[in-house]
């Protein structure tokens, strides 16, 4: 409770309501030396009860959110199978690497990354196998590497324990700046929200705009559509996407706009203007060179809440620096702790999930709606800001556990729901935030980009 306790106030959120949260079960519930556990209830649940707090300043009367530990991390898994296939996560060039004086993870799950990181290597991306990787990286130092593939916009880090990471300036500037900021951009009055029935979900009539890619931002707007909210899906005709959008596109419409070019850009400017929640996870200053950055929003719609997702926050020499979990926890140092703690500092192991991205998500979703109380209790325009690095620094913060890597893995069955999907039929684990009258759910199935008009319900 105290890690919810903790995300409620800074979200300047009223203490009562957490005496509507039930939480059980302690850490370890899956092999990590790490609070994996604590992080994903206290961030599910955060979200679930914001939600809960905005139909209550609807005029709902507030009502319970249990959330156990043990399925909060099995959802953070991310687990799901599409016709009983599991997809397997990574491409086969993505990974940790030896180099001549450590390691490096290279995230080449896209074809331009992977691409981009072979040829950096001196290799013919379409002959090399990884071995010829492994060979080819002996001969790099691993901050060279990481530097070089930085320039060339490629997702590459070199690993670092703890101690390096904190004596980085962008390490220094992540322990400097808050888990999440809250920051009234405008002013405007509150924006009118439909009355809600007695057996609504706490979100219905909320309308969010989801223009966010691969895993920490569908996630939270998939966190926001549980709980009734019309969440859209806004992605390029021409940008790839890996296969867990299967999963995080539940209970959304998924839409094609094309911002490069004017049709789109007005598309998309027509679509804001309804729109009360926007969340994007662009390269920073991306949206903003195209007329969609949160000044730009809050002057065209105001009272929006604007949510922006960064891998290494706003502050630092990596402000702007591509980055996924993977990368993250290896440059933070988790990956080094975890081999450290399991025996052999040599060998160093990821944590059991993608904890960063899933945890970032549901603190998107708890953002935006703490954010939405404020502004229908004191209007305004809001921009809630998140990156994974500042949610690493928070999950380090939480604590180790003691003998958290001899737990074993739970299995995943007893928390699967089948639906049906565009991608075809979809086991995926429920939502383990379980409100006490109006059940979260994904009544929209899954679909893929594209299939939904641009235009909201």
């Amino acid at each position: 409770m105290e890690a919810l306790a903790g995300l409620w106030q800074r979200g300047g959120m009223p203490s009562e309501a957490l005496a509507f949260a039930q939480l059980a079960g302690a850490d370890p519930v899956f092999p990590s030396s790490f609070a994996v556990g604590t992080a994903a209830q206290s961030t599910i649940a955060a979200a679930a009860l914001a939600a809960c707090e905005l139909g209550h300043v609807r005029g709902m009367p507030r009502q319970q959110v249990a959330v156990d530990m043990l399925h909060a991390a099995v959802e953070c898994t991310g687990w799901f199978s599409l016709d009983g296939r599991v997809p397997d996560p990574w491409d086969a060039f993505s990974g940790l690497y030896r180099c001549a004086d450590g390691h490096v993870r290279i995230h080449a799950n896209f074809a331009h990354h992977r691409e981009g990181a072979l040829r950096l290597l001196g290799l013919d991306a379409a002959t090399a196998k990884r071995s010829d990787a492994e060979a080819a990286l002996l001969n790099w130092r691993a901050l060279d590497f990481e530097e070089a593939a930085a320039q060339r916009q490629l997702v590459t880090t070199a690993l670092r324990r703890f101690d390096q990471w904190d004596a980085t300036p962008q390490g220094q500037a992540i322990a400097a700046q808050p888990l999440f900021t809250i920051d009234r951009i405008g002013d405007a009055p509150p924006l009118a929200l439909p009355p809600l029935r007695e057996d609504a979900r706490p979100l219905t009539g909320v309308r969010v705009l989801d223009l966010t890619r691969i895993l920490a931002g569908p996630v939270g707007g998939k966190a926001l559509a549980a709980h009734g909210a019309d969440v859209m899906l806004v992605n390029s005709p021409v940008l790839p996407n890996i296969e867990a959008i299967a999963d995080t596109s539940r209970g959304k419409l998924s839409a094609h706009v094309d911002l490069k070019t004017d049709a789109g850009r007005a598309t998309l400017r027509h679509l804001v203007g309804d729109a009360h929640v926007f969340t994007q996870g662009y390269r920073p200053g991306g949206l903003s060179e195209l007329g969609f950055g949160p000044a730009a929003l809050a002057q065209a719609r105001p009272g929006i809440v604007y949510v922006s997702l960064t891998a290494y926050g706003t502050q630092g020499p990596w402000a702007t620096r591509r980055g996924f979990d993977s990368l993250v926890q290896t440059a933070m140092g988790f990956n080094h702790a975890e081999g450290e703690a399991a025996g052999d500092a040599a060998k160093p192991r990821p944590m059991p999930m993608q904890i960063l991205d899933e945890a970032t998500g549901y603190l998107m979703a708890f953002g935006a709606a703490a954010a939405l109380c404020r502004q229908q209790r004191e209007g305004g325009s809001w921009h809630v800001q998140v990156s994974l690095a500042q949610t690493g620094q928070w999950l380090r913060g939480l604590g180790r556990v003691a003998d958290g890597l001899t737990q074993a893995r739970p299995p995943v069955e007893p928390w699967l729901e089948p639906s049906d999907s565009g991608f075809g039929r979809l086991l995926a684990v429920r939502h383990s935030a379980l409100l006490a009258r109006t059940p979260a759910g994904w009544p929209r199935p899954s679909m893929p980009p594209g299939s939904s008009a641009p235009v909201w319900p």
